[in-house]
Parts: C-alpha cells; structure tokens; sequence
C-alpha cells in the first residue's frame, strides 16, 4: 500500500499536470487583426468554441490592440465551468451602427456558467446611433454591449465599457455574478445608456465602480432578490433606480437590495424608486440606502408611483406596486432643487414601513423641503428636511 507520502506526491502531480494543460488561446494566433480596421469576428468565435470545447479550465487572451467585432453569441454550456478571457486591448463595434443596432446585444453570453472577465475596453461607439435618435429620424434601438443572460458563477472584473449603442452591461435570468472595479463612461445627454441593469437574478453584487452616462448608473428590474451595490460613484447619470416596475401586471417583485457608500455627482436622481401608474402583482421591499452623498443631485431620495412615460397606456390609473420596508440611513449632501425628499405613493397601495434615519440634505445652502403622499414610516436621529411620513 502506498504511504501517505506518495499518495500526496501524486496528488500534486495531478494538480499540476492538470493545470499545465490548461490552454490559452490567443485570438491573433487564430487570424485576428489588432489594427481595429479588419474584422476579428471569426477569430473571437473560434477561440470560443475551442475553450467551451476544453475538458480543462482554458484561457481566452486578448492582447493589445484594438479588434474589430460583429455581434457574438457566446453560448454555454460548455465543457468546463471556467472559461477566463484576459482582455488586454480593445474590442471595438463597427462604426456603422445598423451592421448591430437591430441586435438586442453586441456580445452576449448566453448559458455560460462559470465565465471570468478580466480587463479590457469595450468600445460601443455609439454616438452616431445617438445622433440619429436626438434628430427625430427613424433608428435602431441600439444593441446592449455585454450582455450576460442564464448564467451562474460569472465575474467581471477591471473593465471599462465606453460609449454603448444602448445599455452598457444587461445581468438577466442570472444567478451569482460579481462585476467589480467596473468603470462605465458615456456622455451626458446619450439616450438609454444605462450603466448597469439588473432584472430577473439572484445575488449579484457590484462593487467599487465608477459610472458616468445618459441614463441611470444601475437600474434594477423586476425578479432581482439579494442585490448588493457597494463603492460606487455615480455621474452623470439618472441615478440608481429600482424600477420602473409595474409596466406588467404579472411581474415578478424585487426583494433584499442594499444600496450602500455611494457618492451621486450632479445626477438627476439619487437613490430613486419608479413604478408605473397601473395595477400590478409587482413589489419591492427589504431595501436599504445606507452611506450615500449627494452633490448637487436634482432628486436625491426619490419615490414616484406616477411613473408614465408620454402618458401613455396609464392615464387616470394608479400603481398597483407594493413598496414597503425601504431604508434610508445616513444620507447626506445637496439638492440641487428645493424638494430634497420625494414620496409620491400609490393611492391604492401606499408605501408603509419607510425608514429615515440620519438624514441630512440642504438647498444652497438652505433648508430644503420634503414632499409626501400617501406614505406612512418612521424617522430616527437628525433628520433634514423634515419628515412628512405619518
């Protein structure tokens, strides 16, 4: 029998065999081009197809340069549940926004448990779709650029995401993702550029991330249960948002979100929660906003159970959306209008269970004024504006 001395010999043989045969696959060894001119589509698609194929922990390496790409579909499942791209350079979208403006995404992983993403610049160019909305012409949607739907066990990790046709980074129908040191940049006025958007999953937390664009840093959706959002800064942008919810009557509810030691840079919203003026089974509750600073934010604590873009398809209706359990501790800052706090609640289901604790926001320098209706909860230590809750 051998002594124990050989077994763990043996162990350590294995371990490093194994990890010896780990592949790499280096995109320009299989035809990509780094001039960012040339298409590299192909070349990405085969270095997917060989590392979902590989029984071993294989590597995606993209060096540096900028690589030109259509639309992918990285589908899973694969053969391995840790498939890493180390992204070193650029990916780059066509500058013709209608070869994937009709895409719901630029690069969508679809099943792909276990996926690792490591640095890199994705590079949406999107300003020319842009353009085309503000004119008034008729134009694609614009596609997501990263999109991660049906997966588990994701990271994603030191990258940056500039300038998306549309949405910058789509989590849906996901379980156990971590983005972090995420850094997301688009201009001000571009339309529907949301940073981050959450719908549908369970436990995905982000961290340590700035994010400056169009629309709002983090939008959460319906069907999202233990969120957690951490160190992150938000401007420009429309805020961190729950919501909207409610478009649906049948809607899934979204539950155990912590929002926590974020900094809102001359935003339009801060913490802000949105539903559409309709009935519906949706809610949202459990929910804490804790350590956040406001600088120059139009609305920095902000409830809207109105919600009805163009004033379509909710007229003379209110939110069935129960909100309830909502936290608000230790906010402080300025509003860049006199109502710092906003709760506008449905008249058929009021918020209940709002929780002001150390609150602290000013106008110019002045007491600034808070707003209720319909809204029933419970305050605690200095609270500024003064509470209107019942």
């Amino acid at each position: 029998m051998a002594n124990l001395s050989t077994i763990l010999f043996k162990t350590l043989f294995l371990v490093y065999f194994h990890q010896s045969q780990s592949a790499t696959y280096n995109i320009v060894e299989l035809g990509a081009n780094p001039n960012g001119e040339i298409e590299s589509t192909h070349s990405m698609s085969k270095a997917w197809s060989l590392a979902c194929a590989s029984t071993t922990p294989p590597t995606i390496y993209v060096p540096q340069g900028r690589f030109l790409l259509k639309h992918l579909h990285f589908k899973g499942p694969c053969n391995n549940n840790a498939v890493t791209f180390r992204i070193n350079g650029t990916l780059v979208a066509p500058s013709d926004y209608g070869s994937i403006g009709g895409a719901s995404n630029w690069l969508l992983f679809e099943g792909a448990h276990g996926v690792s993403i490591q640095g890199g610049v994705l590079d949406g160019r999107g300003a020319a779709l842009w353009a085309c909305k503000m004119s008034g012409n008729k134009c694609p949607d614009g596609a997501t650029t990263l999109g991660i739907s049906n997966s588990k066990n994701v990271t994603v990790s030191g990258l940056t995401s500039l300038n998306s046709q549309m949405f910058h980074i789509v989590i849906n129908g996901c379980e156990n993702v971590m983005l972090q040191k995420i850094t997301i940049l688009a201009s001000e006025n571009s339309p529907n550029t949301d940073g981050i958007h959450v719908q549908l999953s369970i436990g995905v937390t982000i961290l340590n991330s700035k994010i400056g664009t169009g629309d709002d840093c983090i939008s959460i959706g319906p069907g999202t249960i233990d969120l957690w959002i951490e160190g992150v800064g938000c401007g420009p942008g429309h805020g961190i948002s729950i919501g909207s919810l409610g478009k649906d009557f049948e809607e899934e509810g979204d539950e155990n979100v912590t929002v926590k030691s974020v900094i809102f840079t001359n935003t339009q919203n801060g913490v802000r929660i949105k539903a559409w003026g309709r009935p519906s089974k949706g809610f949202a509750k459990d929910v804490l906003f804790q350590h956040a600073i406001m600088s120059n934010v139009q609305n920095p604590i902000v409830i809207d159970q109105n919600y009805c873009p163009g004033n379509k398809n909710c007229p003379g209706q209110v939110s069935g959306v129960e909100i309830s359990n909502v936290t608000y501790r230790d906010v402080e800052g300025t509003s860049a209008t006199k109502v710092a706090v906003k709760f506008e609640c449905s008249e058929s289901s009021p918020c209940h269970a709002i929780k002001l604790e150390n609150v602290n926001l000013s106008y110019k320098n002045e007491p600034a004024r808070a707003t209720c209706s319909n809204a029933a909860g419970t305050v605690a230590g200095i609270v500024k504006p003064s509470s209107c809750l019942f």
